[in-house]
């Protein structure tokens, strides 16, 4: 992003899940619980995670994770991922959240983080990446 761009933020990644939260997925008080969006973002980045490992992988860490905006009933979730490293065995994915208000013109960023995977066998354990 340039400076000319600043008022204008814009998701970084590839769309990898777009979806719609219902009433079921509020708590008491008629918000999104936070378990559910962390459940999204887990699943796009596992999407990512098995392209890359071209098979099984794993989630061993999700680093930092603020809340930005709360997200709304009805509103367009969508998770775009961006392959940040591939180490021998493990990946790092950062996962931003946006969401499209009913009635808004524009997206607005509700959260991030970084998913770390790890490729893993058909026992559960650790193997390397295929090469890229």
């Amino acid at each position: 992003m340039t400076s000319l761009d600043d008022d204008k933020p814009a998701p970084k990644g590839e769309l990898v899940l777009q979806l719609v939260p219902l009433p079921g997925d509020t708590n008491a008080n008629g918000d999104i619980y936070a378990g559910w969006l962390v459940k999204q973002m887990d699943l796009a980045a596992a999407t990512v995670a098995g392209r890359v490992s071209l098979g099984r992988s794993a989630t061993v860490a999700i680093d930092r994770m603020e809340f930005l905006s709360p997200l709304r009933v009805g509103s367009q979730v969508s998770c775009y991922c961006d392959l940040v490293d591939i180490g021998r065995s493990s990946m790092k994915i950062q996962v931003e959240v946006w969401t499209l208000d009913r009635g808004a013109k524009r997206q607005r960023k509700v959260t991030e983080a970084l998913f770390v995977y790890v490729a893993i066998d058909e026992h559960g354990r650790i193997r390397e990446v295929p090469d890229q």
